[in-house]
Parts: C-alpha cells; structure tokens; sequence
C-alpha cells in the first residue's frame, strides 16, 4: 500500500477560500505546475520564498509515493513593464540598457536563477519549458479563443474579450472581482488603445519596428501575452485539467484570472482543482524594494555583505526561517529573526548528532509512533511547517532528556525517532546538514567577492591587464563575471 493512502492531506483552495480533501485527478499521479521567474534580473528573495514553499511541497507528494509531474516556467519573453499590455518587454529593456541580445540577458538570470535555487537546496523540477519554445502552441491557442468568439484582431494585435467571456463565465472568479467593480475602477481609455474594452488583455501583440524579440503569426509579427504563455505551456504538459497550480500572491489577479478566463474560452473547463497562492516576503516590516533601499538579494543575505544584517546566514538557516511561517502568511525578514532560527536550526542540527548515541532501555517513556503521525498530521494539514518545527523540537527535547538520563528509550524506537527525525529535516524541509556542507557556498561567494572588488579597484587604476587576468582566470575555473549597470555579479558552471 502506497503512503498516500494512509495520510488525507487538505489543501487550502484559493478558488474556493476553503481547506478541501486533497484528491488527484488520477489516483496516485499530481501534476504541479508553478509559474517561474521572468528573467531579466537576479532571482528576487520573495520569490526564492514561493518557489521553496511549492519545493516543500513537492518534497511531501514523491515521499507520499505520489508520481508527480512538477512543471515551472521560465518567462523569456512577453512580460511587459507594469504587468501590463502596454510598455517595453522587460527583458529587451534591460538588453537595450546593455547594449548585448536579449538571449544574452536570458542565458545570464536562467543561470543565475539556477545557481540560488540550488544553492538553498531546490529539487528541480520535472520540466522547466521556456516561453519562447511554445510559441506554436501558444498561435494555436488563440486561434482557438478566436474560434470560440471569445477574441478579437485589431491591427495586428489579438485581445481577449472580457466582457464577452462574462456573459456565460464569471471573470473574477478567483480573485474574487466582480468586472462591474472593476468597470467602475478603471479609468476610460485615452484613444491610444486599439481594446474594446480596458480590461480585454492581450493574447498577441504586434512588435513594434524597434522591438527585437518577434515571431511571425496570421496576424503579424509579434510576440504572445504573458498570461498566454502559462496557459500554453502548463495544459501541453499536465493536460486541459490538473490537480494544482501554485504561484505567488501577487499573480492571482491579473495573471491566474486571466490563465482561467484563457483555458475556459479554449476548452470549455476550469483547468485547475486547486489553487495554490505563497504569501509575499518583508524586510523589517516594509515591502521589499530596491528603489525605497529596503532590500536585500540571495547573495547578500548569504554572505553578510549589505547593511540590514549583522552577518551572514547559511541557505538552510534561511531555509529553516522560512519554514518556520505557513507558505500563506506574510513573512517578515529581520535580523532578530534569523539569529533565532539560526539557534534553532543547530539545536536541531545537535539532536541529529547525538540521537544515535543514546542509550537504550526497555521501553521508551513517550509513543514514538503517535508522535511521528502527529508530523505527518501536520504535513497532511495544508503543509503545516511551524506545526511541524514544532513537533521536531518535542523529540529535540525528549532526546536531551534521555540524554540526561531523565527518559527513556527502547531499541526500536530510537530506530523510528532517528529515522522520523532525519526524514522531516532533510528530505521534507530540504534542510542540510550542516556538519556536511560546512557553509561551502557562503565561503565560496564571500571569495568571489573579495576578488570582484580587486578587479574594481584595478579597472579605477586602469590596470587592465590585472582586471582581464582575475576575470578570466575565474571564468578557467567555472565562475563566470558579468559586467552590469547594477555592479558585477557571478555565475557558476
């Protein structure tokens, strides 16, 4: 029998607002799929929080035995500045601002998104399609919307029709939006639009002359709709209909409303059982943004290199940080925060150290059993991490009490609490132990730096020859540099 036959999982719904029985659409297979990074920048610490709350996740399904298809995008094309359907594609923007392709800017942040990712422990997922490789599916997609009378053509340019879709859907559904609210919202268009309506959305657009990413359709050299893009790429692989779509908070509306509005007018269904949202990250209590200073990235964080932290933390301290908040909550990042989990995580760290070494009795003085259910309880309750912490620290406190010689322990159970122990760590909560990778990567980083900032100083004293001799004997040995406007940053192979 299967592990998942014996843990009933509920899974707070964002479609309905309620915590429902989780049941596959097939019995014993998941697909997943989790909306990726827009690469045009380094991987934002917010997001490592949503993509490490769906890694939990995924985590808890392969251990349950489920065969689970994980798909997670990468957006490579056709996010427009603002979210909106106006503007330029922010990845050619940051191209013009270098003066080097787009594909350039693309191959830079998939590999810097990767590198983090696996830097904090990440499984990756089972496939990971790009934009840009589904644009035949995404052409055949809106023609079919356009069939189905649920889009209209305007120069070159394919709209969706909410208004249309109202009239036998309910567009809002999700978020919660009534389009009359949203009528009422919305400010009349300027004359410079060529919608019907402002809220149709784009499913094609037509590239401008100065636009460099294009691809030739029926109705012109263009490019696809953001929300398009997800729709395409997540039914090619998980179906019309899949068990869970997840992404962060931020993409429920517009974004998932629009996923669902797009698979409704092409294939006549709700595409998604449960709907899965991760709540957003603060640094000190405010929104994290770089232009208020109010932020801090991956490598900083690590490497205790910014001015927010006193020191820097290793990824599965951090990790433990974010464990330690249910994937639905707000979480704020604080300094205080951290050097609490970080004490936290060693003592778990210690308990994994001497729970093989204690001494065994007869009978053990708690249920080893009852408590290793009460974590999988706490798991099968929406992904209750903190609940969870927790009751990895009741056997942290039971095995110190044994320790002691306040306690006791059979055989037996020591087996079960030493395996239950290190199954919940390590292969659910991805943490790493730290005895075994002895903080490589913050050493790592914290060297690259100290060597970044010597190629600086000689580039200001105009020793050229120093600073091509420190970068490429970098990149001989795996670490590529990559000049920005934003300082230099470092990819490893």
């Amino acid at each position: 029998m299967p592990l998942y036959d014996t843990q009933n999982i509920k899974i707070y719904n964002s479609l309905t607002g309620e915590k429902e029985p989780f049941e596959p659409i097939t019995k014993g297979h998941i697909g997943m799929y989790v909306c990726g990074p827009t690469v045009y920048s380094n991987v934002h610490l917010g997001n490592v929080r949503t993509f490490m709350s769906f890694d939990m996740i995924f985590r808890y399904f392969k251990h349950l035995g489920y065969k689970v298809r994980y798909v997670r995008n990468i957006t490579d094309a056709g996010h427009l500045e603002n979210d909106a359907d106006r503007g330029e594609d922010k990845i050619t923007k940051k191209a013009r601002l270098e003066a080097i392709e787009p594909m350039e800017i693309v191959q830079r942040y998939t590999v810097d998104f990767h590198n983090v990712l696996n830097t904090f422990n990440f499984l990756p997922p089972s496939i990971e399609p790009t934009a840009t490789g589904h644009i035949i599916e995404q052409i055949e997609l809106i023609q079919t919307i356009i069939d189905n009378g649920f889009a209209y053509i305007v120069n070159g340019s394919v709209y969706f029709d909410v208004h249309k879709y109202n009239e036998s859907n309910e567009y809002g559904i999700l978020s919660k939006r009534k389009l009359e609210d949203l009528i009422h919202n919305t400010r009349t268009l300027d004359g410079q639009s060529d919608k019907k309506n402002p809220q149709d959305f784009a499913l094609w657009k037509k590239a401008e002359p100065t636009h460099i990413m294009r691809w030739p359709s029926p109705w012109s050299d263009g490019f696809p709709g953001w929300h398009l893009e997800c729709t395409a790429m997540s039914t090619k692989y998980l179906g019309e209909q899949f068990d869970i779509h997840g992404g962060g908070m931020d993409l429920k509306f517009p974004h998932h409303e629009c996923e669902i509005a797009q698979n409704k007018a092409a294939k006549g269904q709700d595409p998604v059982k449960y709907w899965m949202h991760a709540n957003m990250l603060e640094l000190n209590g405010a929104r994290m943004s770089k232009s208020t200073g109010n932020y801090i990235n991956p490598a900083e964080l690590l490497s205790g290199k910014n001015d927010i932290m006193s020191k820097g933390y290793s990824p599965s301290v951090v990790r433990f940080f974010m464990m330690q908040a249910s994937y639905k909550s707000v979480l704020d990042l604080t300094d205080d925060g951290l050097l609490a989990a970080e004490k936290g995580f060693n003592r778990l760290m210690e308990a994994l150290k001497i729970v093989g070494t204690l001494k065994t009795n007869d009978s053990s003085s708690i249920n080893i059993s009852e408590w290793k259910q009460q974590c999988y309880d706490a798991m099968n309750d929406d992904f209750n991490t903190p609940i969870l912490i927790a009751k990895l620290f009741d056997a942290v406190k039971f095995i110190n009490q044994v320790k002691e010689g306040n306690a006791t322990i059979s055989k037996d159970d020591l087996e079960l609490l030493k395996e239950t122990l290190e199954l919940f760590s390590f292969e659910i909560l991805g943490l790493q132990d730290a005895s075994k990778t002895d903080n490589t990567t913050v050493k790592l980083t914290s060297a690259v730096e100290i060597l970044i900032n010597l190629r600086k100083e000689a580039r200001l004293n105009k020793d050229f020859a120093l600073s091509d001799k420190i970068r490429d004997e970098l990149a001989e040995a795996g670490i590529q540099l990559q000049d920005g406007k934003d300082g230099t940053t470092f990819t490893t192979n």
